[in-house]
């Protein structure tokens, strides 16, 4: 029997971690280390409903940051993950940008992005700082697969009153003049269904509620659904799991309805991907459970005739060719300012109908808005995210790796100053937790609907 190693002489440097360990967090503040509440994320997700019909939805996100950001000086302990200065040095980037601004409307929407960039750091840190004992992640996912099920009632919503809208107290309350910025409006007059009212493609309603637009949904939903099979884990042999397995099925029929082919490509990378995973471990059980979730999404897809509503809108919509010549212009634009890009979006020179140049994609935001470097630092923290939790020791760090894989990729496609950042940065933070939690762990054949892994033996 080998005997253990000695511990270190005092004063000598602490081992380094082996290949398979976790890396290690720098901690910028030591103290007693209180408990973090988990109401702030409570407050977030659970109550979301009601500030969306108060008209504060879209601005919840850094309301609340502020009190976690009291609660993470009070707890007397911060740390952050070792390369974290990335995403760091993007904020000082972004915050440079912003003289490039020129005008007030676009100081409008520079000011909230930024707000929106803020509100994800203190999010990250308050869920990466909390220990499982304070902040559990059965609680987190349970809290955004509620969330989710909000989603899925603002997409009734829009299936069943496609022309509704709802005039919130926030619009009573705001000056005429901030509602005619486009952005304000979207917030305090929300609309159940995105379509011909936009003005850039003809298209007919498609459901958006409780976000401004389509997109918006489908990136949501797709972010949220590995947390809502963790949460089946999770809650197993509960009346809860029972009430998500039958909104699984429905949640398909306004997912299906937005026929956002965004959403279909992430989804499909993103259990793929993870399909390929359990395979690799021998999870036959896993493979099952995805592989009836898919028959059951071909049968509501067939039902609803979702090959002929997508091969309809590909044949009456000129997306695919408008988003590359934005995109083109986005990049030849940002050759002019290649430091600090202009900023915010800003109008096409294409013509009338065509999207805002910055608008069609968050990494083509940020590029245009920030710069190459800007640019750069986006998408370098959340590569680096993905790389660091790539292990995926246990199911919640395989379903939170996975969220980072598809938003990377969606960051190409989609914007994410909704809740997409937010739920982005949860998923590395408990994704980073659950890695450092099993440093050791080789997972063999880890349950899909269970968090625990089972562990091989040390050699």
């Amino acid at each position: 029997m080998t005997a253990p190693p000695a511990p270190p002489a005092p004063g000598s440097a602490p081992p380094r971690p082996g290949p398979g360990a976790a890396p290690r967090a720098v901690r910028w503040i030591s103290g007693p280390g209180r408990p973090l509440p988990r109401w702030p994320l409570y407050a977030l997700f659970v109550v979301f409903p009601l500030w969306w019909v108060l008209g504060l939805g879209d601005m919840i996100w850094p309301l609340f940051a502020l009190p976690m950001t009291v609660l993470l000086i009070r707890h007397g302990e911060l740390r952050a993950p070792r390369g974290f200065g990335v995403w760091l040095l993007f904020l000082v980037w972004m915050f440079a940008s912003a003289a490039q601004v020129d005008t007030g409307g676009r100081m409008i929407g520079f000011c909230y992005r930024a707000l929106i960039y803020l509100a994800a750091t203190v999010i990250f840190l308050y869920v990466y700082n909390g220990t499982e004992r304070d902040l559990p992640t059965r609680r987190i996912a349970i809290a955004l697969t509620v969330y989710w099920a909000a989603v899925i009632a603002g997409g009734y919503l829009g299936v069943l009153m496609p022309h509704g809208s709802l005039t919130t107290p926030m619009a009573r309350l705001m000056p005429a003049g901030l509602q005619a910025n486009e952005l304000v409006s979207h917030m305090v007059t929300p609309r159940f269904t995105q379509g011909n009212p936009d003005g850039f493609w003809q298209n007919e309603p498609r459901p958006s509620a409780p976000f401004a637009y389509t997109n918006g949904w489908g990136h949501t939903y797709a972010q949220l659904i590995p947390f809502v099979l963790l949460a089946l884990g999770l809650l197993r042999g509960t009346r809860a799991f029972r009430v998500v397995l039958i909104l699984l099925p429905l949640s398909l029929v306004p997912a299906f309805l937005t026929v956002n082919r965004g959403m279909f490509i992430a989804l499909g990378l993103g259990l793929a991907y993870a399909a390929l995973r359990m395979a690799a471990r021998g999870n036959a059980r896993g493979l099952l459970a995805l592989g009836a979730l898919l028959v059951a999404a071909l049968g509501v897809g067939a039902a609803l005739g979702l090959q002929d509503r997508v091969a309809s809108r590909v044949e009456n919509s000129q997306t695919n060719e408008t988003r590359l010549a934005v995109y083109r212009e986005a990049f030849e634009r940002t050759l002019d300012a290649p430091l600090f890009g202009y900023g915010a979006p800003r109008p096409s020179v294409l013509g009338e109908g065509v999207p805002a140049v910055g608008t069609q994609g968050q990494f083509w935001n940020v590029l245009f808005s920030h710069g190459f470097l800007g640019a750069a630092l986006f998408l370098g923290w959340f590569c680096l995210l993905a790389w660091r939790t790539r292990r995926a020791p246990t199911a919640t760090a395989l379903w939170t790796h996975v969220v980072l894989l598809m938003t990377t990729v969606m960051t190409f496609y989609y914007g994410l100053m909704d809740s997409g950042l937010i739920i982005a940065m949860i998923a590395g933070a408990v994704a980073l937790r659950e890695n450092a939690r099993h440093p050791r762990v080789h997972v063999q054949a880890a349950p899909l609907l269970s968090a625990g892994p089972r562990a091989a033996p040390d050699p």
